[in-house]
C-alpha cells in the first residue's frame, strides 16, 4: 500500500471514530435534545428551552441533559412557543426508583401548576447526592401534555468528561497520525530484514 492513500485512510477512519464518538452527545435524552446549540424540551405539540447551571460549581457553563456534579442547581424553562403562556406549567423531579406509583415519596422537588405569562419558569434545588432522577414537565388545563427526562447528578465517568471534550480531536488526529508513523517505520524495518 501507498504512503499517501494509507494515511488518507488511517486519517479517515480516526475522523468518523470521533464523529461517531461525539454524536452520542446529540442523541434525545427522554423529552430533551439537543438542536441548533439549543437544549430543547418536547411537551406534547410544544417545546421549551432547557437550560441548567451549577453557579457555584462552573459559574456561567451551561448543561443540557445530565448534570456534571452535586450542589446547588439552577435549571430554567423558556417557552419557545406563545401558546404556552396562558396555560398552567408543573414541574416535579422524582428519584428514578423504577416505579412511579408513590409520586409524593419518591418527589424531591415540585413546582404546582401554575401559570407563567413571562414565558419562562426556573427553580433552584440543591442536589445533595449523585444518583438518577427524572423530571415530569406536565402543561395544560388538564394536565394533557406530559413529558419525562432521565438524568442523573455528578455520576459523569472519567471517558464521559474527557473523551466527550472537544479538545479530545485533535489529541486523537495526533494519535493516528503517531500511530502510522510507527506502523510504516516498523515495516520498513521488516522489509529491510527480508530483504537482507
Amino acid at each position: 500500500m501507498k504512503p499517501f492513500p494509507c494515511l488518507k485512510l488511517i486519517f479517515g477512519c480516526a475522523v468518523l471514530a470521533v464523529g461517531v464518538l461525539f454524536s452520542t452527545q446529540a442523541r434525545a435524552h427522554g423529552g430533551l435534545s439537543m438542536a441548533e446549540d439549543m437544549c430543547k424540551l418536547t411537551v406534547g405539540p410544544y417545546m421549551m428551552h432547557f437550560t441548567g447551571y451549577q453557579p457555584e460549581q462552573s459559574q456561567a457553563k451551561q448543561f443540557c441533559e445530565d448534570i456534571p456534579g452535586t450542589g446547588n442547581t439552577v435549571v430554567v424553562l423558556d417557552y419557545i412557543e406563545q401558546e404556552l403562556r396562558p396555560l398552567p406549567t408543573e414541574v416535579r423531579i422524582i428519584r428514578d426508583t423504577g416505579s412511579e406509583e408513590n409520586l409524593e415519596a419518591i418527589t424531591v422537588l415540585h413546582l404546582p401548576p401554575k401559570v407563567y405569562p413571562n414565558g419562562s419558569v426556573n427553580f433552584e434545588y440543591n442536589f445533595d447526592k449523585p444518583g438518577k432522577f427524572v423530571g415530569l414537565v406536565t402543561v395544560g388545563e388538564k394536565k394533557e401534555y406530559l413529558s419525562r427526562f432521565p438524568f442523573s447528578v455528578g455520576e459523569l465517568n472519567i471517558f464521559t468528561r474527557y473523551f466527550m471534550s472537544i479538545y479530545m480531536v485533535p489529541v486523537v488526529a495526533l494519535l493516528a497520525v503517531v500511530a502510522l508513523f510507527y506502523f510504516k517505520r516498523d515495516r520498513g524495518k521488516s522489509q529491510e530484514v527480508t530483504a537482507a
